[in-house]
């Protein structure tokens, strides 16, 4: 019987992989990963590993989490390491959870290696802090996927009153989700940034406000953060700062 790391791979930049990561990766002879997973992340493992695509899509997945759950068994059982690579951290809106709870009801051991989520790298690297002294004291990540054809029920009035709101997988979602939110309390003229492939040298960010995204949402494509508060003000000041600063060649990857 094998052992199977369940792996984060972070939010996009290679180079904000862990050092544990790194060194269970060189070690792999099979690796499970997803969609979000940078293929460059893929080059520390050796020549003869085997490496097995399980991507998932919005609204659309390569393989059923039960498929996937059979793969891990079926490798465990046949190799020493297997790593199912996840994008950002394996336990937030990754699915490790379920994975882990599979793993131990069927006697595999394994072990959680935690990975940067995009929750929280994804808008810093957009010169958007979560919490700002004097603007923001308190944060909440929620997510905006939806399951089966259905966004799962959020009680959005229960972030009325939490400074600043991410929101992991809501791209598909995002004018009915500024709609709900300024239903459950927020303000209108709230701002609002999305920030694509976020610490890759392909970052986007758009900024726009609750009530023009449920009235027209702007052009995002995923994978993107959402991101509502305050603290987006902030982003145009950190953009600006950076745009005017003659950085020594290779320092800040394009953003």
């Amino acid at each position: 019987m094998g052992k199977v790391y369940l792996v984060g791979a972070g939010p996009g930049d290679p180079e904000l992989l862990t050092l544990k990561a790194v060194k269970i990766l060189k070690e792999a002879d099979v690796v499970l990963y997803d969609r979000l997973v940078n293929e460059e992340i893929l080059s520390f493992t050796k020549g003869d590993c085997i490496k097995v695509y399980v991507g998932k899509e919005e609204g659309r997945h390569t393989l059923p989490q039960e498929e996937i759950n059979r793969l891990l068994l079926r490798y465990a059982r046949l190799y020493d390491r297997v790593v199912r690579l996840k994008g950002g951290d394996p336990f937030i809106f990754g699915r490790g959870g379920e994975e882990a709870l599979f793993l131990a009801r069927h006697g595999i051991p394994f072990e959680v290696v935690p990975g940067v989520s995009s929750f929280h790298s994804v808008p810093a690297c957009a010169g958007i802090p979560l919490t700002l002294r004097g603007v923001s004291s308190s944060f909440a990540v929620v997510t905006g996927h939806e399951a089966n054809g259905k966004r799962k029920a959020v009680d959005w009035r229960s972030f009325k009153d939490v400074d600043t709101l991410v929101v992991l997988m809501g791209v598909r979602n995002r004018g009915k989700i500024a709609k709900e939110l300024i239903d459950a309390g927020r303000d209108p003229e709230e701002p609002v940034a999305f920030v694509e492939r976020g610490t890759t040298e392909d970052q986007r960010v758009v900024i726009s406000t609750l009530k023009e995204v449920a009235k027209d949402p702007p052009e995002v494509y995923p994978p993107a953060v959402m991101v509502v508060g305050r603290v987006v003000e902030v982003h145009h000041i950190v953009k600006d700062f950076l745009e005017n600063l003659k950085l020594p060649e290779g320092i800040g990857h394009g953003r």
